[in-house]
């Protein structure tokens, strides 16, 4: 087996500026760093990180907490925090909370006994107890895509304006009776979409109707039902918004169902756009968040918060992206 002395007489170096290099703990001339990486190269010799870990108490891994396998959306927001933390030099351990908190709670314990730095964590609709958790051990957390109070890093897209300008763009359509399939009580991104939704009904000069507002619980099966409900009203909406993109799916799914067609016969715009929305007839008008870079952001926050542990909590709110295709009833729409 190469040992860091194989990789130290390849190099012409000391052993000790060989554990530089490795552990990033002085400053190594450029060339020097250079002959270094190409001995390990030529030699294939391994780093042994757990034996740093014991020296170092630090494992260099993150504990990432997302519904990546249920929701789209996570998955590229999974991607993101990958590359962020793959460049910083860490690695990932990922668990699923199923948007469940007490199995929110189970795998954050379980990601903290396995001896992560910190952890990044898409909360449910009822964080306490994982948010307890975490503030009670001291471990250094950010939470990503829902808010669960200024007292933590966060970071997240913008939900408000957005959807309060899908609602403004229907609105200038003509539509007066306009829909929201909203998602989980209790998120903070729901909270938000309904406030943007009900202040773009407020710019325009339209009433707000209870009835126009049904919950999808942020997923298609859901979204199904609350779409059926919506049309089922004596005066049913002529523009429906859906809330995240698997609502949008189950309300694409009703409304076939129901024989109505997008959108001749009822206009349709969502949040959260993903890479097959233009493969729909219509193309469906979106707004794209930047969810690669949330993922990215939070492992930058993660690393700054592990360098300086008493630094104020930040929260970064990221700009989405209008898309404008189809399915809002404007012919032509381009991208």
């Amino acid at each position: 087996m190469t040992t860091m002395v194989d990789v130290a007489r390849q190099a012409g170096v000391s052993v000790a500026t060989v554990s530089h290099v490795l552990n990033e703990t002085r400053p190594v001339r450029p060339d020097t760093r250079a002959a270094v990486l190409a001995a390990i190269d030529e030699l294939g010799y391994t780093h042994n990180t757990l034996a740093r870990s014991l020296v170092t108490a630090r494992t260099r891994s993150i504990g990432l907490a997302v519904s990546a396998i249920s929701n789209p959306y996570f998955t590229e927001i999974l991607q993101g925090v990958e590359a962020g933390a793959l460049e910083a030099g860490y690695s990932l351990l990922i668990a699923d909370p199923h948007d469940d908190p007490a199995h929110e709670q189970k795998v954050v314990r379980l990601l903290h006994e396995r001896r992560v730095d910190g952890m990044i964590v898409a909360p449910s609709a009822e964080p306490a107890g994982m948010v307890d958790y975490l503030t009670r051990r001291k471990v250094p957390a950010v939470f990503l895509d829902r808010l669960v109070g200024d007292a933590y890093d966060q970071v997240c897209a913008e939900n408000t304006a957005p959807v309060r300008q899908l609602v403004e763009h229907l609105a200038d359509l003509g539509h007066t009776r306009i829909g929201l399939v909203a998602g989980l009580p209790g998120l903070s991104t729901t909270t938000e979409r309904v406030q943007g939704y009900r202040e773009g009904l407020r710019v325009r000069g339209l009433p707000f109707a209870p009835e126009l507002l049904a919950g999808g619980n942020s997923e298609a099966e859901g979204a199904q039902d609350a779409t059926r409900h919506l049309l089922a009203a004596p005066e049913p909406p002529t523009a429906i918004i859906t809330a995240n993109n698997a609502m949008t799916i189950g309300t694409l799914r009703a409304l076939r169902d129901l024989g109505r067609d997008v959108p001749r016969d009822i206009a349709l715009a969502c949040f959260d756009d993903f890479s097959w929305a233009d493969l729909f007839a219509p193309r469906l008008t979106a707004i794209s968040q930047p969810s690669k870079e949330i993922g990215a952001a939070a492992v930058r926050l993660l690393l700054e918060r592990l360098e300086e542990p008493d630094r104020p909590p930040r929260t970064l709110r990221l700009p989405c992206t209008y898309v404008h295709r189809d399915s809002c009833g404007c012919t032509g729409a381009g991208h």
